[in-house]
């Protein structure tokens, strides 16, 4: 596993003439970006259209991605899902084709109780061995995490 590092860019998912993933396209813009200086590139956030592609569609992003720069940076995959179960199953997949560490948003729209954010979570980092990184991005989810249910995640 690669380390995160400490500059990372959330990379935009390229697209061809027919609306379909360019995955070639996105292999050499993961290397360009790593040859400009980014110790990391986050796969599959909002930036990169993550609610918008299917759950193939990410692993094999993550897959083509890691396998174009290799161990030279972290593959940070975002696999928020509103549905534990569906983000737990797209974390375990993209750990399996290489990805370094997860990225993980609040869920939108359902706004759970905190103890509903912990508990998913906690769901989520303990099916994995995978370092999380949690984005708490109210602007975009309309839900807050809490200092406290932060605090309780990182034990």
């Amino acid at each position: 596993m690669t380390e995160i590092g400490r500059l990372i860019t959330a990379m935009v998912t390229p697209f061809d003439e027919k609306g379909e993933v360019d995955y070639a396209q996105a292999k050499r813009l993961a290397t360009a970006l790593l040859d400009s200086g980014s110790d990391g590139l986050v796969i599959t956030g909002t930036t990169g259209e993550g609610p918008t592609l299917t759950a193939e569609e990410k692993i094999r992003l993550y897959a083509e991605v890691k396998e174009a720069i290799g161990y030279r940076g972290a593959v940070i995959a975002g696999t928020t899902d509103n549905d534990t179960a569906k983000s737990i199953e797209l974390s375990t997949e993209a750990a399996s084709v290489g990805a370094d560490a997860l990225l993980l948003t609040v869920p939108a729209y359902n706004k759970p109780p905190q103890e509903g954010l912990y508990q998913h979570f906690k769901a989520i980092a303990e099916s994995t061995e995978l370092p999380c990184v949690l984005y708490n991005v109210t602007s975009r989810t309309s839900l807050n995490m809490t200092d406290e249910t932060t605090l309780r995640l990182s034990k």
